[in-house]
């Protein structure tokens, strides 16, 4: 029976590190890829794996079970899986074309190297495996040692600092000041403690999300930064607008009862009535708000030579028409209004004539701004060929 012993290295340390391309095949060309390896980085374990299977071949040679012993090592790839599995399937179709065995013993360091047992037994049988420990002194110092060792691996890197000394950091600073408020406050302590904790689980849940959905908190602030500097008018209108919808909102919250009483002549009997009236108190500043938004967009657009002006004109021109629209039907659907009404007619009236009003102006200024969009072409032509 002829016998391989594979040494497996999935992720490719020697290629990385010594430069040692597999397949390996044979005694001594096996020991002297270990020996780069072992200069190369003395702590790598997969060395050891391969001198593990150099004394495994000797031993079942000198035992003389077997018709023949060889030894070799396979290499994978640093993307471990898909890619690394296929290129250890193809090295060791190599290595049976040198040494067509009738069996294998794998020898690996790990647990993820021993996943590619399946694929190694489709092509030949496998006998037993052999996995390799390291052996490490038990001595509090070289133990002292490793710690230090890997702790300053984790913060040389900031992003695993942040989530392994970061949280737990921040929890205990939390976790001292809500303690240093209770002594002061004995009475508070429970909403601090309260606070602190919903504080700190929200941080971390927020951390946990954004990793575990690949959300880019760097880029999207970046991007939010970029929109603020480019667009400043325009997002300093939109906030504008949004203050004079929300103080509105809430003005016609706290005076719904004295404006029920001007409206309808008594408090509101039903949610649905006092909807309707809510809505119609705070039209003025819903319109007002959106006017003011699209003041800003028709600004920007202007210095910025943008065709689309038109747009934001025409839409400015049609906010007193909304404002008379949800008036007029909040009034109709609360009926204290009929259409035949004089009052009635006469602000349909200024809407048709505010919106037909909006429309011929904003088709005048499509007119005059077509040549911005001939301004646009050529900086972007000329963009391109200066790039170029």
């Amino acid at each position: 029976m002829r016998v391989l012993v594979l040494a497996i290295d999935r992720d490719d340390d020697f290629g990385k590190k010594a430069g040692v391309k597999g397949p390996v095949i044979g005694r001594e060309s096996c020991i002297d890829a270990a020996l780069k390896l072992s200069l190369a980085d003395p702590e790598d374990s997969d060395a050891n794996v391969v001198y593990a299977a150099v004394k495994l071949r000797d031993e079942l040679e000198k035992s003389g079970q077997f018709e023949k012993v060889e030894v070799a090592l396979i290499t994978g790839h640093p993307k471990v899986g898909l890619k690394s599995d296929m290129e250890l399937t193809r090295q060791l179709e190599e290595v049976l074309k040198v040494f067509p065995a009738d069996g294998v013993i794998p020898v690996t360091d790990g647990a993820e190297d021993e996943q590619i047992f399946p694929i190694i037994s489709s092509k030949v049988p496998i006998i037993t495996s052999h996995r390799v420990v390291v052996k490490q002194s038990p001595g509090i110092e070289t133990t002292w040692y490793i710690i230090v060792k890997y702790m300053k691996e984790i913060l040389s890197d900031p992003e695993v600092a942040r989530v392994v000394f970061g949280i737990p950091g921040l929890m205990a600073l939390l976790y001292g000041i809500s303690k240093l408020i209770g002594v002061w406050y004995p009475e508070s302590e429970k909403i601090v403690s309260t606070v602190i904790w919903g504080t700190v689980l929200l941080i971390i849940g927020g951390i946990f999300f954004t990793k575990g959905f690949n959300i880019n908190v760097r880029g999207a602030v970046g991007a939010l930064r970029k929109a603020v500097v480019e667009q400043f008018i325009v997002v300093l209108s939109f906030v504008s607008g949004l203050l004079i919808i929300i103080s509105g909102a809430i003005k016609a919250y706290l005076y719904l009862e004295t404006y029920s009483l001007q409206l309808i002549g008594s408090y509101p009997g039903t949610p649905l009535l006092a909807s309707l009236i809510y809505l119609n108190a705070m039209a003025g500043s819903l319109a007002l708000g959106i006017a003011v938004m699209l003041a800003g967009r028709m600004v920007h657009a202007y210095l910025k030579r943008d065709h689309h002006i038109w747009y934001y004109i025409s839409a400015l021109l049609m906010t007193p028409a909304i404002w008379v629209t949800i008036d007029l039907t909040t009034r109709y659907a609360m009926a204290i209004l009929t259409i035949s009404d004089i009052d009635v007619f006469k602000k349909l009236v200024l809407t048709v004539l505010d919106i037909t009003f909006a429309v011929l102006v904003g088709i005048y200024t499509r007119g005059k701004v077509k040549g911005w969009m001939k301004v646009e072409a050529e900086k972007g032509d000329g963009g391109v060929r200066t790039e170029a």
